[in-house]
Parts: C-alpha cells; sequence; structure tokens
C-alpha cells in the first residue's frame, strides 16, 4: 500500500475535508484499513502520524487548530455502538457524533469568539469534558476535565463546546493571573456571551469563589453586569415611548423608614422598577428574602414593584416594555399609592 493507494472500497466522500484528515483507527478499519497497513503508513517519516491514541492524521504535516481539536474529540469520545448508520438528510450530513464529550476551557471560549484568549493553536492542551465514570487519561495536548452533571453543548463551527458559564469556570479554575480573570469575566459579560449571574453560579459549583482574585474579578463582573443593564433599561424606556421616570431613587415614608431603592419609578402611577441582578452566592436565600419583604412592603402601600432581570432585557426588551407599560395604564383602576418620599440614591 502506497500513500497514493485509496483507503477502501468505501469512499469517505460523506466525510467534511477535516473528518477526511482525522479518524480513528476504528474508523479506518472500518473503511477496510487493517492495522498493519496503519501502523505502516504512521511509521517515521510516513505520509501518516498518529496524533493520538487511537487517533491517526492522514497527512505528514503540523496539525491545523481545527485538526488537534477534531482529534481531541475523537480521543475522549465514545465509539458509536455498532449498526447501520442513520440515513444523512440536507439538514443533517454524514458527520462524525462525538457522544458524551465537548471541547471546555480557554479553546472553547476562542470558539466562542473571545478576543481575550489565545489563538487555538498557541494553546498547551485542550480541555475535554467528559463524564465522571469514564476510563480516560489526559495524554498529549488533550486535557481531561470530567464532570458529574455534562451541560448541553452548543455546535461551533460543527463542534460540540460547553457554555460560556461552564467554559468560565473550566478556564478560571486554571489561571492564577488576577487581571487575566478580570478580563475574561468583563469580556463574557460586556459582549453579550451570557449575565454575570450564571457565570457566578458555575464558579459557585466549581468552588472557586473561595480564591481572592476570582472574587475580585467578580465583584467587577457584577458591577459591569449592572451598568449595562442600567444602560439596557434607558434604551427600553426611551425606544418604547414609556413616559420618562426618575431613575436611580430611594423610597421612605415622610418622616418615617426607608422603604428601599429602586432603579425606576413613576410617581403618579405608583409604578416601580427594579433590576434582579443578584449574584448567586450562598448567601442567596436571605438576599431574595430581602427582596420580597421590600416588594411586599411596597405594594402595601399601593406602588406597584415590576422586576426585570438583565437577560430579559437583552433578549425580549419589547416584552419587558410591554409589561411596565400594562403596569402603567392599569394605576388608573387602582387605589392611588400612598405618598412616599423620592430621594436620589
Amino acid at each position: 500500500m502506497t500513500h497514493n493507494t485509496p483507503l477502501s472500497p468505501r469512499p469517505l466522500r460523506h466525510l467534511s475535508d477535516v473528518h477526511r484528515r482525522v479518524l480513528t483507527t476504528a474508523q479506518l478499519r472500518s473503511h477496510g484499513v487493517a492495522a498493519n497497513e496503519i501502523a505502516e503508513q504512521c511509521r517515521p517519516g510516513g505520509p501518516w502520524q498518529q496524533l493520538l491514541p487511537g487517533v491517526v492524521l492522514l497527512h505528514p504535516g503540523p496539525p491545523t487548530s481545527e485538526e488537534r481539536l477534531h482529534g481531541a474529540l475523537l480521543f475522549t469520545a465514545r465509539e458509536p455502538a455498532p449498526g447501520v448508520p442513520a440515513q444523512p438528510t440536507a439538514d443533517s450530513p454524514h458527520r462524525p457524533v462525538y457522544a458524551d464529550v465537548m471541547i471546555t476551557g480557554l479553546a472553547a471560549l476562542t470558539l466562542h469568539g473571545f478576543s481575550a484568549t489565545p489563538p487555538l493553536l498557541s494553546l498547551d492542551h485542550v480541555d475535554v469534558l467528559v463524564p465522571r465514570l469514564r476510563r480516560l487519561r489526559s495524554t498529549s495536548y488533550v486535557r481531561v476535565l470530567r464532570t458529574p452533571d455534562l451541560p448541553t453543548p452548543e455546535q461551533v463551527t460543527g463542534l460540540p463546546v460547553a457554555p460560556v458559564p461552564r467554559a468560565l469556570a473550566d478556564a478560571v479554575a486554571d489561571l492564577s493571573d488576577a487581571e487575566a480573570v478580570r478580563r475574561l469575566l468583563t469580556e463574557a459579560v460586556r459582549g453579550g456571551h451570557c449575565e454575570p449571574a450564571a457565570v457566578v453560579r458555575e464558579l459557585t459549583r466549581a468552588k472557586l469563589l473561595s480564591r481572592p482574585h476570582v472574587v475580585d474579578a467578580v465583584d467587577s463582573l457584577v458591577a459591569e453586569g449592572r451598568a449595562i443593564a442600567e444602560d439596557r433599561l434607558y434604551r427600553m424606556v426611551h425606544e418604547y415611548g414609556l413616559p420618562d421616570p426618575v431613575w436611580n431613587v430611594d423610597l421612605r415614608l415622610p418622616g418615617g423608614p426607608h422603604l428601599g431603592g429602586v432603579d425606576a419609578y413613576w410617581p403618579e402611577q405608583g409604578v416601580a422598577v427594579e433590576l434582579d441582578t443578584r449574584a448567586p452566592r450562598q448567601d442567596e436565600d436571605a438576599l431574595w428574602s430581602e427582596y420580597a419583604r421590600k416588594r411586599e412592603h411596597l405594594e402595601r402601600l399601593g406602588i406597584t414593584v415590576v422586576y426585570v432581570t438583565p437577560r430579559k432585557l437583552r433578549e425580549a426588551m419589547e416584552q419587558q416594555a410591554a409589561v411596565v407599560r400594562t403596569a402603567l395604564m392599569a394605576a388608573d383602576d387602582r387605589d392611588p399609592a400612598a405618598y412616599v418620599v423620592v430621594l436620589p440614591r
């Protein structure tokens, strides 16, 4: 068998270019290439090379970043069960299925479009999430990360990739540079990849909030997320023609106790909007109880409180504007709210 000899009578046309260049030894055997032929082709100076255990790169040069990623997934994925493959369709062409694995960490963030992460080829390793009970060891450039609960992967350039919050947590776990952590978390929020609460939830789950440099970055992240949410709230009011409220105010009873701060308040209608930018920490229940007490107190005074999350403002601003508009219009059908003193916050 020479370098120009066809692999087998079974062609590889159903595979994309990268899937023709990176195959497992099992896939090669299924295409009629015997084990001794694979070994011969992968000899030193030969036309093929072993990229990873059981994974063959079908050319002699350095692997591309795409080939490295597909190789990592082929190495870690479960082999498909034997049987007749599903018939390909226009919407679902033939392509390898990477069962129960996904790219995570810095490589995943680069695939998601982060600018603060290194180029794929400059990464020393590619992190791959696998189920906790898989018997796999990290090898070569592939680092195996086990988890009891695999998240639902997102498809990026045809690759299963961990969602941004999980990829961030896996990347941050390996970083001791406070500035690098801060840049990643800031880009996640500023770039619209996810909300701060989702990031903090994953960092909490990974037990990373005991690290001072991570806590500092999270504090900056929450502040960044609130600033972005406030800007979206301003845009919502103006773009959807809502009456101008008073912004960022404290409410209190005349000569009485402080009732709490709100992000927007319409005194004539007795309607308040508050951004729910809580970051899920260990004291989340206590913080939510404080929110609930404030809302209950204000509503006893006849003030309608509309809670809006940053995610809803980002994904469904028109819907949130309709909710606020409905609350404002309903004011005519309610008893007037109690008089409260409005002070700058």
